[in-house]
């Protein structure tokens, strides 16, 4: 099959400055937890994506200077000859897929503490970012920035520009974005100058001007130049000779970029989960610049649709199809739509599991796509997979996420694959979960799965299909792989922060009683310390219910992890519009049937709190039934030729849907086949001149 011919037009050239993209689709700088201490992981991450045919790879945020240092958080750097050498890699890998490679040079500013330099923040006017989670040691307050200050800051940018045009990459950025240095320039909150650099929004984008302009004398004959910039604040800021001042800084700058790269302020709104922003989220706010500047535009709303990438060409939106999330969850997704494979499509789910890696400091990690990160250290092709050398019969019990990923990719493998199920429906968890407010795109890791095993007919898909040790005897299969997934408990939490007991009553309820259709009778308190999504959903869900409902948590906000996928201050606002009380920093220690008892967390001083139900949302433990009921009968299973049972994803220890994918993917991949040992990485390192290795003896 060819591409659709509608889908043409995202497979022109565009030409960026002295060069070339060979197409519209365009992998914006994202974080991926691979500074320069992983060189290898990251070339062979970007790399796939050239493959898959992105036209424009970049990386994540690239300090110029020691003074721009975002440690413990990951982030790479330009500073010498080694930083050189280490993206070279990474430059290379796309090139040789015919891609160009971009770098986000960035400056920091006030939002980076210099944790490891012990250098001084610096920023327009002292001006701190306070957030609650980003002081360090006594909050040290940034520099305010003099005119030698700015020289340098315009220095170091060209020399971070030449050091990038030698180590390979062929589109160079200035970042005026996400409260970073350029931005706090932008902003009067951040500048309170009185000079040249502060005042009126020309004075403010002096700065932000002359970063590009050095940037181009430096490299711009060989390089484009593009300019990263947030413009949601901005946009809300009358101007005083176009609508807004976001307007009037584009018009400003038409001329100076070789490509505006246009974003959000903050990462809940540039970078919002699925559970509350649509495809196409920023259009709103971005949709103007086109109409004030000749030059290319690139811009994110986490695209997955051709029809809507097209539709934001047509329309004079963008010029590229930006791309983070979704050129993470599917790679190939340029050469799927190339090739007329649009329903082969891994579509981005929208759970931020990918920014959360960021907030790990570990390499970036997706639901939809287990490959992301292992391309390197475990040799791992997000869409290859080594053929079974002994094709075997193969049956799988359950068929939520990680038993959807191993059929399928036991599947690819040539093995025949039974997948059983005792639902009406594949999906485990998501049958339920896709559901609840806002996470219907969630079932999107099923959709794309059995999409793919429909089409495979060495793999036999059965629902409402219980089975017990004598089923599975009688079916003979060569191994078993159970993915029988989870339950959640009615466990307490101790001040300890450990589960502890069983809160035991008719009206204590868990999500899988909600999940069964068996509604809890208001009031009813929610106590979660589970701490990711589960529990402020479900909170939504029973309050559009009708049912009043109380939200307690141990935690110091509500469903406190979502801080790590950027949806914190979202679920905050959805309990406030469903009117829903938050009480946090609360443990639950008992349930009369008429009122719980809660004590805080750290005085132990004791509160009672009217209800007629609870929903304990907190641990989760593996149905394992089966499998012991399978171990006990181990002679029977050998006796009939079945050589292995193995638990996969919840099944063998409950997390995120994303570790159930890997899990699924992991044991599929693995079976049977010579399996690379983890690669660990290394930086590239140059011994010091004149340094020598010395013994004891010497």
């Amino acid at each position: 099959m060819g591409c659709n011919p509608r889908y043409e037009i995202l497979f022109e050239p565009v030409r960026i400055g002295p060069v070339i993209a060979p197409n519209r689709f365009y992998q914006v700088p994202h974080a991926s937890g691979m500074t320069n201490t992983l060189p290898r992981v990251r070339a062979a991450f970007r790399e796939a994506k050239a493959e898959g045919g992105w036209g424009v790879i970049c990386t994540g945020a690239c300090s110029i200077d020691p003074s721009s240092d975002d440690a413990p958080l990951p982030f790479a750097t330009m500073w010498d000859n080694n930083d050189i050498r280490a993206h070279a890699l990474m430059t290379e890998a796309v090139h040789r897929h015919g891609s160009l490679a971009g770098v986000e040079l960035w400056h920091g500013g006030a939002s980076v503490m210099n944790r490891t330099s012990r250098l001084l923040p610096l920023s327009p006017s002292g001006i701190p970012w306070m957030a609650t989670h980003v002081g360090f040691m006594g909050n040290l307050r940034p520099k305010t920035m003099d005119k030698s200050d700015i020289r340098d800051v315009l220095r170091w940018q060209a020399e971070g520009a030449r050091k990038a045009r030698t180590a390979g990459f062929d589109v160079i950025y200035v970042y005026a974005g996400m409260g970073y240095l350029g931005y706090e320039f932008l902003l009067p909150e951040y500048n309170h100058r009185t000079d040249d650099y502060g005042g009126s929004i020309q004075n403010r984008a002096r700065f932000v001007r002359e970063m590009i302009e050095v940037t181009k004398d430096a490299v711009g004959k060989d390089c484009g130049v593009a300019l990263r910039v947030s413009l949601e604040e901005l946009r809300a800021r009358p101007g005083r000779n176009q609508p807004s001042e976001a307007h009037e800084l584009i018009e400003l700058l038409a001329d100076v970029p070789d490509l505006f790269d246009v974003k959000m302020d903050s990462s809940p709104t540039d970078c919002s989960a699925s559970r509350f922003t649509s495809e196409g989220s920023h259009e709103p706010v971005i949709d103007f610049v086109k109409s004030l500047t000749k030059k290319p535009v690139v811009g994110v709303g986490r695209f997955t649709s051709p029809d809507t990438m097209v539709s934001q060409i047509r329309r004079g939106v963008l010029d590229f199809i930006g791309g983070a999330r979704p050129s993470i969850a599917d790679p190939f997704l340029p050469k799927k739509i190339l090739e007329g494979r649009e329903d082969e499509i891994r579509e981005c789910i929208g759970c931020n599991i990918c920014i959360s890696s960021w907030h790990d400091g570990v390499p970036v990690r997706c639901t939809q796509n287990p490959t992301a990160g292992e391309e390197w250290r475990r040799g791992w092709h997000p869409e290859r997979v080594a053929p079974a050398a002994k094709p075997e019969k193969i049956l799988i019990v359950g068929g939520g996420p990680a038993g959807l990923e191993c059929a399928l990719t036991l599947g690819r493998r040539g093995h025949e694959v039974t997948l059983a199920d005792s639902g009406r429906a594949f999906g485990g968890r998501l049958a339920y979960e896709k559901t609840l407010p806002g996470l219907s795109a969630w079932n999107r890791v099923v959709d794309y799965r059995l999409g793919r095993l429909n089409k495979m007919s060495n793999v036999s898909l059965y629902l409402e299909s219980a089975l017990g040790v004598d089923e599975i005897i009688d079916l003979s299969p060569d191994r078993i792989v159970l993915a029988t997934g989870a339950r959640w408990t009615r466990m307490l939490y101790s001040a300890i922060e450990i589960p502890v007991g069983q809160l035991d009553d008719r009206q204590v309820f868990t999500p899988d009683d909600i999940a069964a259709g068996r509604l809890p009778e208001g009031p009813t308190l929610v106590f979660d310390f589970d701490n990711y999504y589960m529990g402020g959903v479900l909170t939504e869900h029973l309050a559009a219910q009708g049912i009043p409902v109380i939200y307690v948590t141990p935690a110091g906000q509500a469903s406190a992890w979502t801080i790590m996928t950027n949806e914190l201050p979202l679920v905050h606002r959805a309990l406030s519009k469903r009117h829903v009380p938050v009480t946090t920093l609360h443990l639950l220690k008992s349930f009369d049937g008429g009122a719980a008892t809660l004590a805080h967390v750290f005085t132990g001083e004791e509160t009672r709190v009217a209800c007629r139900s609870v929903l304990i949302v907190g641990l989760r433990l593996p149905r394992d039934e089966l499998h012991e009921a399978l171990t006990a009968r181990a002679g029977d299973l050998a006796a009939v030729g079945i050589r292995s049972v193995d638990r996969i994803g919840d099944a063998l220890a409950p997390g995120a849907i994303v570790h159930a994918v890997h899990s699924g993917h992991k044991f599929a991949r693995e079976l049977g086949a010579a399996v690379q040992p983890y690669r660990r990485d290394t930086p590239i390192v140059d011994a010091e001149p004149g340094f020598e290795i010395r013994t004891a003896a010497e």
